[in-house]
């Protein structure tokens, strides 16, 4: 279930929450924003990853041998098991959340199915393959977040939308650590596609447009004191993606740990921006 992966979509639901202006301190509140972030990352993503590697076994044999399913540490049954048993769970506490979570939380599940399995198999071209996850991971937990509270505003759509765009950028870096493998398996990642200097431009210039755009807005509504946030978070980036530039296989790590973080924090500056 690769807990590493759960940051993101549990970080991208609590935005969602703080944008819809409805979030108080108050123990039922909280309680919801806990639920809903327990939702997103840990049991959504833990279930697309499931069925990730479960439909990846033979790349991962090539790329990573000693995970768990292409190393046979872990049967075909006891994957089927985790996956039944993550839907339900996530059915279940979506419709605790209300029914638009519901409809989110499905798309989210058909969107994980149609990356990872066959015949679709989308993340086979890394153009769209990258988008569904970065639709999938930022997107639509904010939505789900901020309609949990609230009804859903224009605002908070194009923002979600637009950070959505940016981490596409954000998947497009996480494929460099698995090059070689994608290659011999004909999966076009954007990496394979047009080597690893091309994708990080492309990375890089998608995350900045994305924000780009989020520091438009507050620019045009006057809300200064954000923009000014989001501005430094924003070029604090640049010397990073330098580096990932230079090096972008051995940096790849290096700025998601560090360039991706302040990306995140400018989402969720974003998300106070919106009230």
């Amino acid at each position: 279930m690769k807990p590493v992966t759960w940051f993101a979509p549990a970080w991208a639901f609590l935005c969602g929450s703080v944008a819809s202006g409805a979030l108080s301190w108050g123990v039922g509140d909280l309680g919801r924003t806990l639920l809903g972030t327990l939702l997103a990352g840990p049991i959504l993503v833990g279930l697309s990853q499931v069925i990730n590697d479960s439909c990846d076994r033979e790349v991962d044999a090539l790329n990573e041998p000693d995970r768990l399913i292409p190393s046979g540490l872990v049967s075909a049954r006891q994957v089927f098991i985790t996956i039944g048993a993550l839907a339900v769970l996530s059915i279940g506490l979506a419709l605790v959340l209300g029914g638009q979570v519901a409809l989110l939380v499905g798309i989210g599940m058909v969107l994980a199915v149609v990356y990872s399995a066959h015949p679709i198999r989308a993340k086979r071209n890394g153009w769209i393959g990258n988008g569904l996850v970065a639709v999938a991971y930022e997107g639509l937990p904010w939505l789900a977040g901020h309609v949990a509270f609230a009804p859903l505003t224009t605002q908070s759509l194009i923002i979600a939308g637009l950070y959505s765009l940016g981490a596409h950028g954000i998947m497009t870096i996480n494929d460099f650590k698995s090059m070689d493998g994608d290659r011999v398996s004909g999966i076009k990642t954007i990496p394979v596609q047009l080597g690893a200097w091309g994708a990080a431009w492309v990375a890089v210039l998608t995350m900045d447009l994305a924000q780009l755009f989020v520091l438009m807005i507050f620019a045009v509504s006057g809300r200064w004191v954000v923009f000014g946030i989001i501005l430094a978070l924003f070029l604090a980036q640049l010397p990073l993606q330098r580096k990932l530039i230079a090096d972008p296989r051995g940096r790849a790590i290096f700025y998601n740990a560090s360039g991706t973080t302040l990306f995140v924090w400018g989402m969720l500056a974003a998300a106070i921006g919106i009230r």
